[in-house]
């Protein structure tokens, strides 16, 4: 029987710095920096800790500290791209530490050398950029030092060399770590520590964006990280009147919202059953009679939209106006305002069965819980108006669709699926069930609502967020986390909008915007 049981050889704790931790400090800054002026004073370390305790981060194990990360904020004008590491510590005193500034200035990051190999720099480049995000600043900034260099300073220029270790082809026992750790390099500085033999007094200018940063840090009002958006699978049901069809509507707008939800969205011609109405007459001109409901539906459901607090994604319907024949959506804010978005893509059946024309113009629309795009379902299986969507930051793209066999659900589901991972965005999708006999060309009906998200780790395992029960009148309500998808944009697994080449390739929108 063993009777004394080994201990674990590290014991590692994350936590800010005290001023009794100060003999480890200098026992490692002795180390670390010996050719460029070793450690500082027991006076400049309560200089920190006396204008930022808690910007000073380290680890221990065991109780001694071994590696540690130093910071103050700055008012990143004040300096500029040409400052020396002296200016912005004002030579140890630390008094150009500003609480109201932007900019977290990365002063140091030291790790003892019996502790290299250990992530022990990645424990603290994440603990400062979660503080940068806490403390709702712009963006971490630190000159860095290129200790590397001196051994290529005579055949590359620093320009180049960064570039060489930015493509794996040198390491730098600074630099590729930074860009390791999502730093870019800003510019080049010269003078920034004369003392620095090694990096031949040059450094590097690095920065690292807070994708969370708020410009206006406001009580309220302030656009929303978490979404919640309700999807209608709308059954397509006989009714007698324009009032019954709009009796539904408010229904599932007082149901929807009920649940504070900020979006609620209805399926492609969600009121074709009024065109039961008319079957006495051609597909054409039954059709055009529905599009004189349009006017009165639209504005009646941007009243919900204000009574209810709720943005709602109209569908779509049809509109006629001046002899030609559209397919429109309109997003109903809840602050009283209204755009719309037409369907692009007019199918086959669409043109041949009732003359439909195809529009012209693709908008990014502003909201409160978001920036939005619409495409009305075929549309969706055009890659270019996603991304050109994309392009403008949009963090939900919502398709009301309409199809009548599940082959055809089939291509929007999953061009929309492609959509959202391609665009780095969310995907909602929602149609109509059950028959509708008497009405032509829109006689079935097949849905399976659901939405999408990128495929990431921070997302739902097979990308897709939730789906309704398919052919079922039902609602569909999600919460849609659009803090994820700016981490992604910058530090996902991989960056399908960042790293397009731009250099051979582009999409450009033809038409000039009205």
């Amino acid at each position: 029987m063993v009777e004394n049981h080994q201990e674990l050889e590290h014991r590692l704790k994350l936590r800010t710095i005290k001023l009794s931790d100060y003999d480890d400090i200098k026992e490692i800054m002795n180390m670390v920096y010996a050719k460029v002026g070793g450690a500082w004073t027991k006076k400049e370390l309560t200089n920190l800790l006396k204008v930022f305790r808690e910007g000073q981060i380290c680890i221990e194990d065991r109780g001694k500290l071994v590696a540690a990360a130093l910071s103050i904020i700055v008012d990143y004008s004040d300096f500029g791209d040409q400052h020396t590491y002296d200016q912005i510590t004002n030579y140890g005193k630390f008094d150009t530490h500003d609480p109201e500034g932007d900019t977290l200035y990365g002063t140091d990051v030291f790790v003892h050398p019996d502790y290299r190999g250990m992530r022990l720099g990645r424990r603290l480049y994440d603990a400062r950029k979660e503080l940068c995000e806490n403390l709702n600043l712009r963006a971490i900034i630190a000159g860095g030092r290129i200790p590397g260099y001196a051994n290529y300073h005579k055949k590359l220029t620093p320009k180049q060399y960064i570039e060489k270790v930015r493509k794996k082809e040198i390491y730098d026992p600074v630099l590729s770590f930074q860009l390791a750790n999502e730093f870019h390099v800003r510019k080049v500085m010269t003078r920034y520590m004369p003392d620095d033999k090694a990096s031949k007094a040059y450094a590097t200018l690095l920065e690292w964006i807070n994708v969370y940063y708020e410009e206006e840090d406001k009580a309220f009002g302030r656009r929303k990280s978490l979404v919640r958006a309700g999807l209608v699978q709308w059954q397509m049901r006989r009714v007698r009147s324009v009032e019954d069809l709009l009796q539904q509507v408010e229904f599932f707008v007082d149901t929807v919202s009920s649940y504070n939800a900020d979006f609620v969205m209805f399926p492609e011609f969600f009121n074709a059953p009024l065109m039961a109405l008319f079957n006495e007459v051609n597909a054409p001109d039954a059709v055009r009679l529905l599009s004189d409901f349009t006017e009165r539906i639209r504005d009646e459901m941007l009243n919900m939209a204000v009574s209810y607090n709720i943005n709602i994604i109209c569908g779509s319907m049809p509109m006629y106006n001046d002899g030609e024949l559209y397919n429109v959506s309109f997003l109903a804010r809840r602050d009283g305002t209204m755009d719309m978005q037409y369907k692009l893509h007019i199918t086959p059946d669409e043109f041949s069965f009732w003359g439909m024309q195809g529009g012209d113009q693709l908008s990014v629309f502003e909201t409160d819980a978001g920036r939005i795009g619409i495409l009305i379902c075929y549309d969706v299986e055009f890659p270019e108006l996603s991304r050109i969507l994309a392009e403008q930051n949009m963090d939900i793209l919502f398709v009301p669709f309409w199809t009548d066999t599940k082959n055809a659900y089939l291509r929007v589901r999953r061009c929309a699926q492609a959509r959202a991972i391609e665009n780095e965005c969310y995907v909602a999708i929602t149609g109509s069930v059950g028959n509708l006999p008497r009405v032509e060309n829109m006689d079935i009906q097949y849905s399976q609502s659901a939405v999408f998200s990128p495929s990431d780790f921070s997302f739902p395992h097979d990308a897709v967020v939730a789906e309704a029960t398919p052919n079922t009148e039902t609602t569909l309500i999600v919460d849609l986390d659009l803090d994820l998808l700016k981490k992604l944009r910058t530090q996902g697994s991989v960056r399908n909008l960042q790293q397009r080449r731009l250099d051979l390739y582009s999409i450009k929108w033809k038409l000039l915007r009205k």
